[in-house]
């Protein structure tokens, strides 16, 4: 796992991104990709899709999750968030979104059927990954999955502002499912602030465990996690290169200025 701690991981995160998907297309005819939401992939995702040379035309998109009992009319709808901040800039045809009031079957279907090549996602407060809370499922061959949200990550939308109170926010979701996130080829974690900084270090230097589900990351061949200097505050290594004790599975910390 590759770890790059700048001011302003959306900035290198984008570049990576768009560099990856010029790749992809041009060794083959479509790229699938994974989008995430929310408050820390704002920045990455408004510099990505302003990215020249990207053919949208011929990328295919599916996002992580959606909160069950809401439609793409509500503000906190992932769906919506897609809508307007990828698939209206890029012009992308080829799209599945979430429906929080619908089955998911038909969705689940289309991502298990091809590999997915670029996956973006960030990790949440309680250190989950998508929606699967701790303990994470790591199991599970399901694509995607239909979870209980837990407290900690009900509350973390509350103080994001997507909802007004803890009441308002769903306590069901559909999120992709652990292992189906791991198949993508490349994944890109965009982490940024101080909140997150606990998370990251669980998530680094503990153990790679259900209870801190974005541990998964470390087992990934190709993933890389982009953090600014406060969700990298409570890092205990300045070292190039650690691997964990008895695993192949490790990271490679690039600290930039």
């Amino acid at each position: 796992m590759h770890v790059h701690v700048s001011d302003d991981p959306a900035r290198p995160a984008a570049d990576q991104a768009s560099a990856s998907l010029k790749r992809i297309l041009s060794a083959q005819a479509t790229a699938r990709i994974l989008v995430a939401t929310g408050n820390s992939q704002l920045r990455f995702l408004e510099l990505l899709v302003q990215e020249p040379g990207v053919d949208w035309s011929r990328v295919e998109l599916f996002h992580l999750d959606e909160y069950i009992g809401i439609g793409r009319d509500h503000p906190a709808s992932f769906a919506r968030y897609i809508y307007e901040k990828v698939i209206v800039p890029t012009g992308i045809q080829h799209y599945h979104l979430l429906d929080g009031h619908g089955n998911h079957e038909a969705t689940a279907r289309a991502l298990a059927s091809a590999p997915i090549d670029l996956a973006f996602a960030g990790i949440g407060e309680n250190g989950h990954l998508a929606f699967n809370d701790p303990p994470a499922n790591f199991e599970t061959e399901d694509p995607y999955l239909i979870v209980d949200l837990d407290e900690a990550c009900r509350r973390q939308q509350v103080g994001e502002g997507w909802f007004p109170d803890l009441s308002s926010v769903p306590t069901k979701a559909i999120t992709i499912s652990i292992r189906q996130l791991m198949k993508a080829a490349e994944l890109i974690c965009v982490v940024p602030d101080q909140r997150k900084a606990r998370a990251v270090s669980r998530c680094l230097e503990g153990e790679v465990s259900p209870e801190t589900p974005a541990s998964i990351l470390r087992q990934h061949p190709n993933a890389w996690l982009y953090l600014d200097r406060d969700s990298a505050s409570l890092l205990h290594t300045a070292q190039t290169v650690r691997l964990a004790p008895a695993e192949a599975s490790g990271y490679q910390v690039r600290v930039v200025g």
